[in-house]
């Protein structure tokens, strides 16, 4: 049974509970408790499950290891702690497990130095950090005296747990922690790790005490249930720490300049840059989000630019920084100790930020453009204020209407505390085929009992027989069809037996050289043609593009491409010259449905007090103080939703587009090409959805291929000169929508790569064999022949799961059905304009994005004051008709 922790205990009855000499150096160290300390720390000495959700910085790990280290110290004071682990600590990043084996350091030393003043002996408490990085010497180290507390990541735990030696050592586990949890769970690193836990306790012939730790999330009992599985059908017993709030938070939304639509790009960035700037001089250290790698060496470079041009002491160079995902890792974590020393007074980064590595203290978080979820603004803005007590301030930094819009409202919803829902990945058959191959190289099975431990971790709790036996049929070379392509049997099954198991010599080897569920990214090394240093990764679609001379920005600064050499790219330094070249292409987070739908009720609320006639001042003032806004963002807000009214009205439509009232129009372009545009705000995965299945059906009625621009607000379909603009959403059949979709995703480069993907984690492409790396050039080759060949297999599991990942973990294809539903019952409509020559102000962000290929950016607000322009003369000819 999931419930919730109602039972605070109080200093004295935590320290109580203790081993005394633990308790004394609690004592001496912390004269109170965190929210999560008086919760958590007594029923996990109870032997409870626990989740803890509360922010960075509020005594979570504490809470998670106090009462293990008390526990494991009594034994070592008793000369019984034996030559085992207890405790297995799991956290997604390396760079983390670093920091929990130094944050335990220090409490280890002090109750042992306490200890030895008080003439106690005791066994050492040995902790170690295993991943892929540990060298062979530490493993054979650990392999003979194992840590009693193992800290490690979620592929390296699936692989001792098939080590021969070293999973003996994992016999009688006590404890699981598992932190981080919120960024595990959406993805399938999480869903691996959940079969892993269920290995483990089966493995340990026991139940360990499982320890959630996250930072805001929800739902929280979804979470618990992840975290804890099932048994019998249903959740196995966890105590939720709701310690969400347990900071206060200061959150304002800020505008660069007076008006959005007319203030010239360049000069829109540039107030924007010197606000970032004034933000970074009045603060301490300042983390500064971008949602893209690109944008994050932007900021970075005309950041330093503007500090180092004021008069203050600042030498911009050395103190700011990018950090994301494409710099090496020596870059990343030179740049983590310089924060932790105070050395910088910007840090700069996409997302590889947000989860809680110790990055020592940050006053101030801001985001340039939307985080596109409350629940992604919240944990980013938990990065600031550390410590408990302490106010998290994060500014948010619009420069476009839309965003301006959407930021609002999600600083409304998080003040209000209204998050979004995460979304687990169901049943995915890559990962299950990976884990079975797993089991197999463990022992001989009973096809059933593997069965149900399976069906006891949560995203598999309703698996079926026929899709548990389609993997395993796979695995064993059930299709025999396959061989011809070098796919072979991975295990043995016997299906009138009932039982399977390990297949030649180096299942072993497969299973722990090619494990795992983060795809291979083909990324090009970018060297210094000087002194050949490694810098940092570019895409290799970029690369592609790049000509000798060419400028752009990695790792802060300005480089000159010189040369490739296969996947090496060779550059020069031209730090003191302008980029010419945009770096990267990133795809942009997509805006969550529970958020859009808020949007879309919040621009219609708007609109319908602008229409009762209440005074402007009065709504921009309260758009204002609702969303925690400045006055100029409020303006903006206010303007865009009254300009979208007037023209609607202006064409004598009575309508408004909300989550009730789907608005369809035709823009007719001067280019020729018509734009079909679809006021969905749904977020981008279920608009992602509905416009590739409605472009598929009416692209086959007119025997045409139809571009298609997918945006959070809504989509576009593109018709091409001489072919009349048509279709609506009620068309789809919402039980028909994954058939449609499944065709229309045929042949498509988004199959073929995540077919690659979904291959590999299914072990059908192998990434390494016989301890060769298999190149992803070659991957890729391997996985569009098998792709055609098992196309014509009925129900092949790794083709099933592709196209069950695509439509929904890539799209949302439920709420696209959900969308179609309230359609085809009159729970919603669609409401469609007359053709026009000029698209509505709600339009103009997604008929420009499908122009992004031919319009430069410094154009594209060229291009919006001209639409601007265009809808204001529409507007005026529609008045005096109407006074005619």
């Amino acid at each position: 049974m999931i419930s919730w922790a109602e039972r605070r205990y109080s200093y004295e009855e935590v320290l109580s509970r203790l081993d005394p000499t633990v308790a004394e150096w609690f004592s001496a160290n912390f004269s109170s408790l965190s929210p999560p300390q008086e919760y958590a720390v007594v029923p996990i000495l109870e032997g409870k499950n626990v989740l803890v959700s509360s922010p960075t910085g509020t005594g979570k790990t504490l809470a998670a290891f106090l009462g293990i280290v008390s526990r494991l110290f009594s034994l070592a004071s008793r000369g019984e702690l034996e030559d085992r682990i207890y405790a297995v600590y799991v956290s997604p990043l390396r760079a983390l497990n670093n920091d929990v084996y130094r944050n335990l350091e220090v409490p280890l030393r002090g109750i042992y130095q306490l200890a030895r003043e008080r003439g106690i002996e005791a066994q050492e408490i040995r902790h170690a950090v295993r991943t892929g990085d540990t060298p062979p010497s530490e493993r054979q180290r650990q392999l003979r005296r194992p840590p009693h507390i193992l800290i490690t990541t979620p592929e390296t735990l699936a692989i001792v747990l098939v080590a021969p030696k070293f999973r003996r050592h994992l016999e009688g586990v006590e404890w699981v922690i598992v932190d981080e949890i919120h960024s595990l769970v959406e993805n399938k690193r999480g869903v691996h790790l959940s079969l892993s836990l269920e290995r483990l306790e089966e493995l340990a012939g026991r139940s360990p005490v499982r320890i959630g730790l996250s930072a805001t999330i929800n739902p929280l009992e979804v979470v618990a249930e992840f975290l804890v599985g099932y048994e019998n059908g249903r959740p196995r017993d966890c105590l939720i720490v709701d310690a969400r709030y347990a900071k206060p938070l200061d959150l304002k939304v800020l505008c660069p300049v007076d008006d959005l639509v007319h203030t010239p790009s360049a000069v829109v960035s540039q107030r924007m840059y010197e606000l970032l700037a004034d933000l970074v001089r009045r603060h301490r250290t300042t983390l500064i989000f971008t949602n893209t790698r690109s944008g994050t060496e932007r900021v970075v470079f005309h950041l330093k630019k503007l500090l180092n041009e004021g008069v203050e002491d600042l030498d911009a160079d050395e103190s700011i920084a990018a950090h994301h995902s494409s710099l090496s890792r020596h870059v990343r974590h030179d740049v983590e100790e310089r924060l932790k020393r105070g050395e910088l007074r910007a840090i700069v980064s996409s997302t590889s930020l947000e989860l809680g590595i110790d990055i020592g203290y940050i006053d101030l978080v801001a985001q340039v453009g939307s985080p596109k979820s409350v629940t992604r603004a919240l944990q980013r803005v938990g990065r600031a204020g550390h410590r408990l007590h302490e106010v998290s301030k994060g500014r948010f930094v619009v420069v476009d209407r839309d965003d301006a819009v959407e930021v609002a409202v999600m600083v409304r919803e998080a003040l209000s505390g209204h998050l979004d829902r995460a979304r687990i990945p169901q049943k995915a058959l890559d990962v299950l085929a990976q884990h079975l191959a797993g089991m197999a190289v463990e022992r001989k099975w009973d096809a059933r009992e593997a069965f149900e431990l399976v069906r006891r971790a949560y995203p598999y709790r309703n698996l079926t027989w026929e899709e548990f036996e389609s993997v395993l049929r796979y695995l064993s070379g059930g299709y025999s069809e396959l061989e011809t392509y070098k796919v072979y049997g991975k295990i043995w099954y016997d299906p009138g037996g009932g039982a399977f198991g390990r297949r030649g010599r180096y299942a072993r080897v497969i299973y722990a050289t090619n494990i795992g569920t983060i795809p291979d990214e083909v990324a090009a090394r970018v060297y210094n043609v000087e002194n050949n240093r490694y810098i940092g990764n570019l895409e290799e679609e970029f690369v592609e593009r790049l000509s000798p001379g060419d400028r752009f920005v990695l790792a802060g600064r300005v480089y000159e491409f010189v040369r490739a050499k296969g996947l090496k790219v060779y550059v020069r330094p031209a730090f003191d010259q302008k980029p010419t070249v945009p770096s990267w292409f990133s795809e942009m987070l997509p805006l969550s449905y529970d958020l859009a739908v808020q949007i879309a009720r919040f621009r219609a609320r708007i609109a319908g007090e602008i229409e009762e006639g209440r005074d402007q001042g009065e709504i921009v003032a309260e758009i204002a103080r609702e969303c925690s806004t400045d006055e100029k963002a409020a303006r903006a807000i206010f303007e865009y939703i009254r300009e979208q009214l007037v023209f609607l009205r202006s064409l004598g439509l009575e309508e408004f587009p909300s989550d009730e009232v789907i608005l369809v129009e035709t823009y007719l372009s001067e280019d020729g090409n018509s734009y079909r545009v679809f006021h969905t705000l749904v977020g981008r995965r279920a608009n992602d959805a509905l416009s590739r299945a409605l472009a598929y059906l009416v692209g086959r009625r007119v025997g045409r291929n139809l571009g298609v621009v997918v945006a959070d607000n809504g989509f576009a379909l593109v018709f091409p000169r001489g072919v009349e603009p048509q279709g609506l959403l009620s068309e789809l059949d919402p039980d028909g929508l994954r058939a449609t979709l499944r065709s229309a995703l045929a042949n498509t480069e988004l199959l073929k790569r995540r077919f690659r993907h979904v291959a590999a984690r299914g072990l059908m492409i192998l990434r390494n064999y016989k301890g060769h790396e298999i190149r992803v050039s070659r991957q890729q080759a391997s996985a569009e022949t098998l792709l055609k060949a098992v196309s014509d297999i009925e129900g092949f599991p790794l083709l099933r799961e592709t196209y069950r990942e695509i439509m929904e973990d890539f799209m949302d294809v439920e709420t696209a059905e959900l969308v179609l539903r309230s359609l085809r019952e009159g729970r919603a409509r669609e409401v469609e304009l007359p053709p026009l020559n000029v698209p509505s102000p709600f339009s103009h962000g997604i008929v420009l994005q499908g122009l992004s290929d031919v319009v430069l950016m410094e154009d594209r607000r060229a291009m919006l004051e001209r639409f601007h322009r265009m809808v204001l003369e529409l507007v005026e000819a529609g008045q005096r008709a109407g006074g005619g």
